[in-house]
């Protein structure tokens, strides 16, 4: 049932969605990027802002509601 609400979501849903795995982090329905370097990414959605730190950081996918940042994740503030 998780699977079919996660699709649901993932297609009909504007709600910033963040998944993550252990060398990388999917992020759904973001609005801007405020940084990027192979360090630190800044997403900013419609209420909330994260922070992800690493090294190696790399957007491996960049759409306009989703992004796939791949390496070495070694922290995520939510602010």
């Amino acid at each position: 049932m998780e699977f079919k609400n996660r699709i649901r979501n993932y297609l009909f849903e504007e709600e910033f969605y963040l998944t993550v795995f252990p060398d990388k982090v999917d992020v759904l329905n973001y609005k801007t990027i405020g940084h990027f370097d192979s360090e630190k990414v800044l997403l900013i959605g419609e209420e909330k802002m994260v922070v992800i730190k690493g090294k190696h950081l790399v957007v491996s996918k960049l759409m306009k509601e989703e992004v796939l940042i791949i390496g070495t994740i070694e922290s995520i503030e939510f602010r």
